[in-house]
């Protein structure tokens, strides 16, 4: 065909030229390597007996799902050996490498039956098995290895990022060859410093909302057995047939207990799983060896998701009735589907090295399994509060604020989009901009980027590094678009690195199996986004967020910090992004449904401490370091409740720091009676003395061009 067509249409390969192709030649679809191929392949078969040819092929030949070779398959897909596969299993994974992934029965469990089926039908037609085998196999439901079984890995998810490379660079044969040799960013102290800080705050998480148990039954009257006091309503079972593969999280209910084996079984609408107390997934919320009837009795819910697909036959997926009988019969445990927990929230982590922006550490998931979703590069979250210093910092490039800046929070209607404060403000004054962003203040934040304008605020945020979608709405300013760590964390590591903007880095340099080095993707030259002394008064309007905001928390540190908390609407995500002189980092908790964390969980509170454990580690060897001061910028004495210039002897006056020509000019006139707050006047932390009723707020209420309406919402912390 390839001759009728004068050009190349399609391969014409035997297993022997596929051994050459793999291991020798490249993938170039040429007559010239066609020839090379043909010839390479007679002379193997004059070296080499058939048998020898076969072990080669199915040594290098991919599987699918990252899997290289026939022991691997096996040991991938069922936790055996290739020496120890049934004829069904063995059947399947032949059938894997005509299409790996779409015969991959992690993907696609019905297309990968059908293609066993096939294959199964092969071997009789040949005489390779009996009528009698053939009908055993066909039947024999498929059980895969659940993919969390696989031992922990120290940065799965970075091995995931190089693999991905390599396909990129040198083609999916070559890589499917192996043989490379790559070098990376990640300090694997930091790496492990990592991973252990996000299962300390999950730990602290699952603590605090009781999900290491034991559980309990809820209620047949919907009453504390104890208090006799009305319960809330218990999430509702699921209905119908679950899904695998889909990151589907289900709630089902305990049905039967094995102590010995310890495991219990859990019926998930159609199907009935098993969860095994003591593997690495349950052990975060089963400590010790706790007896299953013990940590779940009978009619206890809980979130499961599907580890491996429900048991298939010939005539596709075969699940446990609706209503199974937990004194059923035994025999009946090989149909069932095997469950991981799903109680707790996940998170992520990222750190980057300000002066290099090397990716230090980066972790996508508690666990660390290979295969698991990377969050810290694919899951795209809305940023909450942690996207205000965006808006911030593009009024400051504008000329628009200062740090002294007073602006009215109260809430107004912006031509029907109406933001609220995530806490009602306690006094009516104007507030400072350095205050509004330690308290976290959404309508200040929603003034100040309609005075600058969205369109200047995406602007800002796409030079920073932020390549996620953005429309310039309002909304913006409560970080209602979403965008991933590793991306939020490269755009502070730009105002870090004093307003230069330079791609985050994982791979420094791969080397292929001939030993020569390959030319890596093409990486951004920097650039610089907005001005130094711009970035300065941004970092240190951020240092107040630490020093007596949302995240005091980070004073531990004992060395300079800016940053931002961050918690999205409905409290369904949990930031705190912060860097040092030195380090950028950005830790996220949350779902992956999503849904809320609960009441009282804020950036502060549940990010937070996961930034702080990692950083203690990141910075201990490390010099104390100021953040440098770039020239363009002053220091000037304000009158705190104005923003002013202080009137005359007063003593209560604060340092603040201005770009050069935007310092105040005017001078505050000395407090009467009439601005002194009253003694009984209710405390508030973040409230600043009342200004003079001659000030005029910097921003005041405006009424802003008609936009569309966001298609989602944030609230900030």
């Amino acid at each position: 065909m390839n001759v009728r067509h004068k050009k190349t249409k399609q391969g014409a390969s035997t297993i022997t030229q596929q051994v050459v192709k793999n291991l020798l030649l490249d993938n170039e679809r040429t007559y010239a390597r066609k020839v090379r191929e043909v010839l390479l392949a007679r002379r193997i078969e004059q070296e080499l007996s058939k048998d020898e040819i076969l072990e080669l092929y199915l040594n290098h030949i991919y599987f699918g799902h990252g899997r290289y070779g026939i022991e691997e398959a096996a040991r991938g897909y069922f936790g055996k050996h290739a020496r120890e596969l049934t004829i069904a299993e063995a059947a399947l994974i032949a059938g894997l490498p005509a299409a790996p992934n779409a015969y991959n029965p992690r993907n696609d469990l019905d297309a990968s039956v059908r293609r066993r089926g096939f294959v199964l039908g092969q071997l009789r037609a040949k005489g390779f098995i009996t009528p009698a085998q053939l009908d055993a196999a066909l039947v024999e439901p498929v059980k895969l290895t659940p993919t969390t079984e696989s031992g922990d890995e120290l940065a799965p998810e970075v091995v995931e990022i190089v693999r991905r490379t390599i396909r990129e660079i040198a083609g999916e044969e070559a890589a499917r060859r192996g043989g490379f040799i790559v070098e990376t960013t990640i300090d694997p102290k930091l790496q492990a410093a990592a991973r252990a800080a996000i299962r300390e705050a999950s730990s602290a998480y699952d603590k605090r909302w009781k999900l290491v148990g034991p559980f309990v039954p809820y209620p047949a009257d919907g009453r504390d057995p104890k208090t006799k006091k009305k319960l809330p309503a218990p999430e509702p079972l699921f209905q119908g047939t679950p899904k695998y593969g889909h990151g589907d999280v289900y709630v089902g209910s305990v049905v039967a207990h094995d102590d010995e084996a310890r495991t219990l079984d859990v019926q998930v609408g159609t199907v009935r799983g098993v969860v095994k107390l003591g593997d690495r997934a349950s052990s975060r919320y089963a400590h010790g060896h706790v007896a299953p009837s013990a940590w779940a009795p009978i009619g206890a819910r809980l979130r499961v998701s599907l580890a491996a697909p429900p048991p298939v036959g010939p005539a596709g997926p075969r699940v446990e009735p609706a209503q199974v009988d937990p004194k059923a019969d035994p025999k009946q445990v090989d149909a069932k589907v095997p469950l991981r927990l799903e109680l707790g929230p996940e998170a992520a982590l990222v750190s980057i090295d300000v002066r290099t922006r090397n990716v230090l550490s980066l972790v996508g998931g508690v666990e660390g399994a290979a295969g698991a979703l990377d969050r810290a590069t694919r899951a795209r979250r809305q940023p909450g509060s942690t996207f205000k210093p965006f808006v911030y910092g593009a009024a400051l490039a504008a000329r628009k604020v200062t740090a002294a800046s007073l602006i009215d929070p109260t809430p107004i209607s912006f031509n029907g989009y109406s933001p609220k404060n995530y806490e009602p403000w306690g006094k009516d004054e104007p507030v400072r901009l350095r205050d509004a962003l330690a308290a976290s203040i959404n309508i200040v934040a929603v003034r100040v980027a309609n005075e600058v304008g969205a369109d200047a605020v995406v602007q800002f945020a796409r030079a920073a590094g932020i390549t996620s979608k953005l429309d310039p709405h309002l909304a913006i300013a409560l970080g209602a678009y979403e965008v991933t760590p590793l991306e939020l964390a490269g755009a502070y590591g730009t105002i870090a690195a004093g307003g230069v903007f330079e791609p985050p880095r994982i791979i420094t340099r791969i080397i292929g199996p001939d030993g020569r080095e390959l030319p890596l993707p093409a990486r951004a030259a920097p650039t610089r986004a907005f001005g130094e002394s711009e970035a300065y008064v941004l970092t240190s309007l951020m240092t107040s967020v630490v020093e007596r905001g949302t995240a005091t928390g980070a004073r531990v540190l004992g060395r300079p910090v800016a940053g931002k908390t961050g918690t999205s609407n409905d409290q369904k995500d949990a930031w705190f992004a912060g860097f040092t002189p030195d380090i950028v980092t950005v830790a996220w908790v949350g779902y992956d449904e999503p849904r809320p964390l609960g009441h009282g969980e804020f950036g502060g509170r549940t990010a937070l401490p996961a930034w702080v454990s990692f950083m203690k580690e990141a910075t201990k060897n490390r010099p104390r370091a100021e953040f440098p001061r770039p020239p363009g910028v002053v220091t000037v004495k304000i009158d705190a409740r104005t923003g002013k210039l202080p009137y005359p002897g007063q003593e209560d006056a604060t340092d603040e720091v201005f770009l050069v020509g935007t310092e105040p000019k005017d001078t505050a006139e000395p407090p009467t009676d009439a601005t002194v707050p009253k003694a009984d006047a209710p405390e508030d932390p973040w409230a600043v003395p009342p200004a003079s009723s001659t000030v005029t707020p910097a921003i005041a209420s405006s009424t802003a061009p008609p936009l569309p309406a966001p298609s989602t919402s944030a609230s900030a912390q």
